[in-house]
């Protein structure tokens, strides 16, 4: 049974490709070209690229980029647009992944307020990973796991009406995440990638208040 979160492309190959048939063969003919369907999911398909510009609106220098980065500060020296052509990317306003953390979808983003920026600062990026396990996230009042904890299998727009303590501590992570300092998905973001948290610090996180989250689950 196929997933419904993948996406099929079809490709129809040669004979001179004949070897790299995994779809649905085809008779094959004296004196005729053989051809077969090859069906790929996006996962395999979909390579990962982000393209940085200096300028607003896709416009002066720019720089192409498919894998993580720790310090972009060599290929620009602002960003005021983005362009995301597949993927989920994170960028952040520091080298090594520091600072403000902005999360970008495929699509455009022609000013740095697209992407709810507070500066023209991007200095690292990272690319998010296919992931098709599950996704959960237990959250606790305290640090180290203590105090009351709630466990999340889904998207989460306000987290007091939810969970009803004002502060997250620490959490345990399944699946790649972003959580919100605000409700409804505003507000400074951090990059939750599988793991343990034992404090709001090991998220990038300056005080423990989150106000929502949600899965990262459109890669493509």
């Amino acid at each position: 049974m196929l997933s419904g979160n993948l996406h099929w492309q079809y490709y129809l190959w040669g004979h001179q490709q004949d070897k790299l048939r995994t779809g649905v063969p085809s008779g094959r003919k004296r004196g005729s070209k053989v051809m077969s369907v090859v069906v790929l999911p996006s996962a395999f398909w979909c390579a990962e690229r982000i393209i940085f510009y200096e300028d607003r609106n896709f416009q002066g220098r720019n720089y192409e980029c498919s894998s993580d980065c720790t310090d972009l500060h060599s290929y620009f020296s602002h960003c005021n647009s983005i362009r995301v052509e597949s993927g989920c990317w994170m960028v952040y306003e520091r080298p090594n992944y520091m600072g403000y953390q902005y999360f970008l979808r495929r699509g455009e983003y022609p000013d740095y307020q697209r992407w709810m920026g507070y500066s023209d600062s991007i200095r690292s990026c990272r690319m998010i990973p296919h992931y098709r396990g599950s996704y959960r996230v237990r959250v606790y009042e305290r640090e180290n796991y203590g105090g009351q904890m709630m466990e999340f299998m889904d998207d989460c727009e306000s987290v007091q009406d939810r969970f009803r303590y004002p502060d997250i501590h620490s959490c345990h992570v399944d699946g790649y995440w972003i959580m919100y300092e605000q409700p409804h998905y505003r507000g400074r973001q951090y990059f939750l990638r599988p793991g343990k948290y034992r404090r709001y610090s090991d998220w990038g996180g300056m005080n423990p208040k989150i106000g929502s989250f949600r899965r990262i689950m459109d890669y493509c």
